[in-house]
């Protein structure tokens, strides 16, 4: 399962440790918040794929968090609420939501719609041992890449780089996170080693700007528009 970054904000305790628990289980990185503050310092400070979002919370309510959070990120969100009226379901897509779920709900169906927003909005595929990004397939297990279904060869560290890269799309990521993440903490080496393997990776992906200069910052990786 790919290692996904999914933040909870829900200020029903039970409620963010039974999300928890389903997505942990099915091999997800889960960050909980029980309100927006929370959630909008832990989106400072972590990488975060989707976010699943309550409606109903005091201070702020979901539809409010979503609005704040739209105005620096694109990151997919699924509302959660225990109404379903037609008129919720509307606000929270026009607000910029990419789907709605209706309490109680089953962990199948939860994994079945992030799925299903995931796929709409380019991103990674939730599948295990399996990452389809654009025209980039990893078969994790088998440490195989695979561009527009022709397998290139690559180095132990130039995968775990590209992994580490889909794993983390749209997000800019520094030469000291790469170095840090990749290579591990005891790494002596320069920083100049993540310039160099990221010269070769994107040779050898052969295909699209898929990883990008921030400049001021490091890289990122995004799907090329066609």
């Amino acid at each position: 399962m790919s290692m996904l970054n999914i933040l909870i904000i829900d200020d029903e305790a039970d409620m963010r440790h039974l999300i928890e628990m389903y997505l942990g289980n099915s091999g997800f990185q889960c960050y909980t918040a029980e309100n927006g503050s929370e959630g909008y310092k832990i989106l400072e400070n972590t990488s975060i794929d989707l976010i699943i979002l309550d409606i109903m919370m005091p201070e702020e309510d979901g539809f409010e968090v979503c609005s704040r959070i739209r105005e620096k990120s694109d990151i997919p969100i699924i509302f959660l609420s225990a109404k379903g009226e037609e008129w919720d379901k509307v606000k929270a897509l026009q607000l910029g939501g990419d789907d709605y779920l209706v309490k109680p709900f089953s962990p199948g169906e939860l994994i079945a719609r992030m799925n299903a927003v995931l796929r709409r909005t380019g991103g990674v595929k939730i599948e295990p041992g399996y990452l389809q990004i654009g025209k980039i397939t990893v078969e994790k297990k088998a440490r195989k890449v695979l561009v527009e279904g022709k397998k290139i060869a690559l180095t132990l560290k130039e995968f775990e780089l590209l992994l580490f890269f889909i794993e983390h799309k749209n997000h800019a990521l520094s030469r000291e996170q790469l170095l840090e993440r990749v290579w591990g903490m005891d790494y002596t080496g320069s920083l100049r080693t993540v310039d160099t393997h990221i010269k070769t990776l994107r040779m050898k992906l052969g295909v699209g700007d898929y990883i990008q200069t921030v400049w001021g910052v490091g890289y990122k990786f995004e799907v090329p528009s066609e």
